[in-house]
């Protein structure tokens, strides 16, 4: 199978790590075990086929505490979509599925990267994102 369309360029868009201070730090040392990674990808039309495709990976603690740490990375890509695309369903499944199964090595490894700066060394993503698996059920 081609691929029906072309990464031109992928980036880091924009990193954030917020911890607010040293007593923050040290309940998030604790406590990151309970943090949620979340996903998102949005993207936006740009001219001559070309598409802006943003994944971002969100890394928090999703209980009511005061004190805790805030990771997020957006890792941008732009893609030149093959003239043979025209429905919008196979669009969407580029954006949603392809481009995000490909540039995953790099965008993980950035935002390990980002994390791992931040004073969690020891943190690892237990389990690789299955594009095709959320597409499927976003289908559904």
């Amino acid at each position: 199978m081609t691929k029906n369309y072309k990464i031109l360029a992928k980036f880091i868009k924009d990193a954030s790590s917020e911890t607010a201070d040293i007593e923050t730090y040290l309940f998030v040392k604790e406590n990151i075990s309970k943090y949620h990674l979340n996903i998102e990808i949005t993207s936006k039309a740009l001219k001559n086929k070309l598409v802006e495709v943003n994944t971002i990976l969100k890394f928090e603690d999703k209980e009511p505490n005061e004190k805790k740490s805030y990771y997020e990375i957006v890792y941008t890509s732009i893609i030149k979509v093959s003239d043979e695309i025209k429905e919008k369903k196979d669009l969407e499944k580029i954006i949603l599925c392809d481009v995000p199964t490909e540039i995953y090595p790099d965008l993980e490894k950035s935002f390990l990267n980002l994390v791992n700066n931040s004073g969690h060394p020891d943190i690892k993503l237990e389990k690789k994102i299955d594009f095709n698996k959320l597409y499927n059920e976003r289908s559904n």
